[in-house]
This record gives C-alpha cells, structure tokens and sequence, in this order.
C-alpha cells in the first residue's frame, strides 16, 4: 500500500501545494481543512479518488476537532507515515488596542496549540510502530521579533522550540520530529503584505523543496536558503542595529484595518 501523510491547512496556500506534491509522488493523502465544502470542490477538480484522498473538515484550534479527525483517519486509512501541521494563521497586532490580545490568542490557539493536537493522536502508535514523521512548520518569522508582528514571530518562536522539545522526547523511538521555517512564500497569507519580501518563492516550488527536506529526514530546514542566510545575519545583529533597521518597516494588517 502506498505511504500516507496527513496535512493541516490543506485548503490554499503552502497546505494545498504540499498535498499536490506528495500526491504527485505516488501518497495517500488525508487533508485537513476548516473550509471542508471548499476543500472538496478542489479535490474532486483535480479528480482524485477516494482510495487516494480523504479529506476531514476540522479547525486545528478547536482541540476535540483536530483530534476527533485524526482518529477518524486512523480509523479509515491507517497510521500516517508524515504529519505535517502546516495550519496557521498571521495577523498583525498593536498591543495598545484591547481587540488584538484576541488575536493573540487566535494566533497561539492554531500555530501552537494546534500543532500539539495535529501530532497528539499520532505519537503513541508512530512509537509503537517506530516509525514516523512529524514535520512543524514554522517560519523564519521565529528569528526575531518584528513590529506589529509579535503574536505571528512570537508563535513561531513557540513552534521552533516546541518541536526541538518534541524531537529531545521521542530521539531513539523511531520517530523523527523535523522543523521547517519557510521564508516568504506566495500565499494568500503573504499577498498583503505591506513590505518587500525577498526571495519570495512560490508555493510549489516552496513545496517542492520541503518535500525533499522531509524525505532526507532534515531536523531544520530553511526554505528558501538564502532565508537561511539572512536569517543567521538577523539572528548576530546587536539589538540596537536591529531596532534601528526595523524603524518604519511596513507592518502586518490588522485584523481590525479596513
């Protein structure tokens, strides 16, 4: 039987690419999605069967409804070979204004707490099999904190650590836990940006390259690389230097701008 991987966030962007790779590659896929009727209507676009393809409608912050589908795929398809919790969300935040510390909240209910349901259900039986892939994706966002992005860089920060957490817990099960930070991508999550995004690469190619990380079983992966650079050079800048270059950068819309 071929290999199955479960995706998070699979109805646009950086989610939908990656399921169009894997299935490319000859996967089962078991894609997760809050938009379930729009998920469907591209899936029956592409013509995949469902001996190829099951989708579970779910919102990864709702913690019941995360794992609730995770188990109806163990249940219909089997234990997964990867994981991916790609689901996430990005909005800007002034923490000036009482209505953004909900977007906190927002934004650590799906990229953090979610992550931890997505890989939940799947631990106990990948370490009993001794085999598995969990794949985080997080973002170069993670290297510092940029203005009007705290709740995105400071989630993303949470990603990176909590899977090298995971990774320290399940070391010489079998199971691996692999962290992906993705640069600027083309995405809906990205198109309104109100700031230059170099190297901005597209999300199948963005795919493309994660799918080879994953397969070589890379623990941190940058994509694209020369993300990697600039984020090593961000990373050695003396806090005054950062500040100063980040003053008057163009800022993350508000959930609450028009």
């Amino acid at each position: 039987m071929s290999p199955l991987v479960f995706i998070t966030g699979a109805s646009s962007g950086i989610g939908q690419a990656m399921a169009m790779r894997y299935h490319q590659a000859g996967w089962r896929l078991a894609l997760v999605a809050r938009r379930g009727e729009l998920m469907k209507e591209w899936v029956h676009a592409q013509g995949w069967t469902p001996e190829r393809c099951q989708i579970y409608p779910a919102d990864v912050s709702v913690t019941e409804s995360i794992v609730s589908a995770a188990h109806a795929c163990l249940d219909k398809q089997g234990l997964p070979d990867v994981v991916i919790a790609n689901a996430g969300v990005s909005i800007g935040m002034d923490t000036a204004v009482r209505v953004d510390l909900d977007v906190v909240a927002q934004t650590f209910a799906v990229n953090n707490l979610g992550m931890a349901a997505t890989f939940h259900p799947f631990v106990a039986a990948m370490r009993a099999r001794g085999s598995g892939r969990l794949v985080g994706i997080a973002s170069v966002a993670a290297v510092r904190g940029l203005p009007g992005h705290g709740a995105y860089c400071a989630s993303k920060a949470g990603v990176v650590n909590y899977c090298e957490s995971l990774r320290g817990e399940l070391r010489g099960t079998g199971v691996q836990v692999l962290t992906i930070a993705p640069g600027f991508i083309d995405t809906p999550l990205t198109r309104g940006n109100r700031y230059p995004m170099p190297f901005l690469l597209s999300a199948p190619a963005f795919a493309d390259k994660a799918f080879g990380a994953i397969n070589a079983g890379r623990i941190y992966c940058v994509i694209p690389w020369q993300m990697a650079v600039i984020a090593k050079l961000l990373r050695l800048l003396p806090n005054r230097w950062f500040d100063r270059i980040m003053h008057g950068r163009g800022r993350k819309a508000r959930q609450a701008d028009p």
